[in-house]
């Protein structure tokens, strides 16, 4: 047996681009660990099919592969379009449409009843994981007209989201217990649960299992705002979990996901729970050869973060590249395994200077941006000021990425506009003989209305002959 290149595990799922038996082999040999059969799409024949492809070719090629069955869940999804891609344009009119109608420009049908109880006027809709914006105009009987914000091409059974409204759906289906039983029959590995919001969601299924005297591996599925507010009632639940950051970009500001994904691989590494961040990996090489450089950096970091597993959506779906796309996730896995020690090492620059190799060799000023940057943390203080000639002593500070801004004083205007640069600085001109003298700096900082009574601040200076920029003291200020 040989052992992979690399460790960290690959889920792909598999749609029309990827179901052949030619194609699931490729798959296999390039790094697939999971092969996730979504059953949003494709007929119970086609998941048995597959499933059938899948066990035959790891036999033959002496391997294992988990078969995870993908529960759909509750999600809104729009019907099928007469022709497609529809291209929405911005400024556009469109109405969604409860009643069952074939999809035109003009209305689109939306496979969820309570539609128009569940918006109005103003309210933003989302399709196609938030890439089309709509926003309400009008709601009238089966109808909700709206205006294209952003427009963009739209496919049949795309998503439809509406953060913030409350959604009468049950997040286990009847719909998702049938497909539960279809998987305990075909004997499949493990099930992902879509939109989990609470335990009892995962417990719900795991009885619905054992009445048929089985036990099941659950995956949840944290796509929700409900689930990380209840993650941890949720992972002593589950087997593992998935970061869905499709729905969970457009249920929480996408700003914030980077962040979520980060605490969520954190909590699940320490409850021993499997993590897969999912979504996007590599969402180019659905239509070309290579990846852009974003997408290897987002997935370099996910392994770095300490996820379990990657996983591949449209990509080997549907896309153009199933196999490559399998190849340069694992490339990326290889890569970045090989130097997470390091990495990890140099991603705490405080740590290197004090207990790693740059212990041996560290300055007195570096040792005092260390205690500036401890001072700060430890009171709470409101701004670490740095008095500068050159902008070195706020460089030097800035490289440490503190929680509080740092404000460096200089006299000159070149200086300043090149601190502009530097993390965390507020570079400020001041007068030479004012820009060490606390009192000075005081005043400055009420005139300014940046400080207030009792805030407290780290002063770092040059108390002793030397080059100015070398600080040698910090002293703690209150205002």
């Amino acid at each position: 047996m040989e052992l992979s290149g690399h460790m960290t595990k690959i889920v792909c799922t598999i749609g029309p681009a990827s179901r052949s038996e030619a194609v699931l082999e490729e798959l296999m040999k390039n790094g697939m660990d999971v092969a996730r059969l979504n059953f949003a799409h494709g007929s119970l024949e086609d998941h048995r099919e597959v499933i059938g492809r899948i066990r035959a070719i790891a036999a033959k090629l002496h391997r294992g592969c988990m078969i995870l069955g993908d529960l759909p869940g509750p999600k809104i999804r729009i019907g099928k379009l007469q022709n497609q891609p529809l291209l929405l344009n911005k400024e556009d009119e469109i109405s969604l449409t409860t009643e069952d109608v074939p999809g035109t420009a003009a209305r689109i049908p939306v496979g969820y009843p309570k539609l128009p109880q569940s918006v109005s006027a103003g309210r933003t809709i989302y399709l196609n994981d938030g890439f089309i914006q709509l926003q309400v105009q009008e709601v009238s009987g089966f109808d909700v007209r709206c205006k294209v914000v952003i427009g963009g091409e739209l496919l049949s059974y795309k998503g439809l989201n509406i953060p913030g409204a409350k959604i009468d759906l049950d997040v286990i289906t009847e719909q998702d217990l049938g497909f539960v039983d279809f998987g305990l029959r075909e004997g499949i590995d493990a099930f992902s649960i879509s939109f989990v919001e609470k335990a009892a969601d995962i417990l719900k299924v795991r009885a619905f299992a054992k009445e048929r005297g089985e036990s099941l591996y659950v995956v949840a599925k944290i796509e929700r705002v409900e689930a990380i507010d209840r993650i941890d009632e949720i992972l002593n639940a589950a087997d593992a979990v998935m970061i869905a950051r499709g729905d969970l970009g457009v249920q929480i500001p996408l700003e914030d996901v980077p962040a979520v994904q980060k605490k969520l691989i954190h909590k699940a590494n320490l409850m021993n729970r499997p993590v897969i961040t999912a979504t996007q990996m590599l969402v180019s090489m659905t239509q070309n050869v290579r990846p852009t450089r974003a997408e290897v950096s987002d997935a370099a970091n996910a392994i770095l973060d300490g996820t379990d597993a990657v996983m591949l959506s449209e990509e080997t779906a549907v896309g153009k590249y199933p196999a490559e796309a399998v190849a340069m996730l694992a490339k990326i896995a290889a890569s970045i395994e090989r130097q997470r020690e390091e990495i990890d090492a140099l991603s705490d620059l405080a740590e290197y200077f004090r207990k790693g190799p740059g212990r041996e060799g560290i300055s007195a000023e570096e040792t005092i941006s260390l205690n500036a940057i401890e001072t700060a943390r430890s009171l709470n203080a409101r701004y670490i000021l740095v008095p500068t000639q050159n902008g070195d002593a706020a460089r030097r500070l800035s490289r440490f990425k503190p929680g509080c801004w740092i404000l460096s004083f200089c006299d000159d205007e070149k200086t300043r506009n090149l601190l502009a640069l530097s993390f965390g600085v507020l570079p400020v001109l001041m007068k030479r003989e004012e820009r060490g003298d606390p009192d000075a700096v005081k005043r400055y900082l009420i005139d300014a209305g940046l400080s207030q009574k009792n805030d407290r601040l780290i002063l770092t200076q040059r108390a002793t002959a030397g080059r100015p920029d070398d600080i040698d003291s910090l002293r703690v200020l209150t205002i």
